[in-house]
């Protein structure tokens, strides 16, 4: 038997965005528009993503490294209040091994010329995980993501 630890860590994110913010929290929300942005890795291979943007809802992401890794991601949404805020829970497998679970606070404010995002996440990585930064490195490679695709096209709808 392996021996289990928790090792506890928040992650607080703030963006700006020169775009409105329904475009910004429509980019969370509707299914065809996050999985053209929410992806760290653009070589690796998508195997299964699904979206239930409401509270309630669900979400999953499956993805399989260059190296045939499955990442697994399965989140449920707690709260969902449009163009304001949103709180998920959500858990992160690699194959077949739970490697962290995860509760976020995704909120969204108008600014002059945009939008600002704080995302706060305070995640428990599980059995030894050694993260060394990388959750916080893949969630800023997904934000700049966001940002090419939300600011990226006028004629997007919101």
């Amino acid at each position: 038997m392996s021996e289990r630890s928790t090792e506890h860590t928040t992650i607080t994110i703030e963006r700006h965005f020169k775009a409105p913010l329904p475009r910004v929290f429509s980019a969370w929300a509707i299914p065809e528009q996050k999985r053209q942005w929410f992806a760290c890795h653009g070589d690796w291979t998508p195997l299964d993503f699904q979206l239930d943007f409401r509270a309630g809802g669900s979400e999953s992401n499956r993805v399989a490294s260059t190296g045939g890794v499955v990442h697994a991601y399965q989140a449920r949404y707690i709260d969902v209040v449009p163009n304001d805020r949103f709180i998920y829970a959500f858990d992160m497998m690699l194959d077949d091994v739970r490697i962290s679970v995860s509760l976020a606070t995704v909120s969204f404010g108008q600014e002059p010329g945009g939008t600002k995002m704080t995302f706060v996440e305070q995640v428990v990585f599980l059995d030894g995980y050694g993260d060394n930064g990388s959750r916080l490195m893949g969630t800023e490679i997904g934000f700049d993501n966001l940002r090419l695709y939300v600011e990226g096209d006028e004629s997007r709808p919101n």
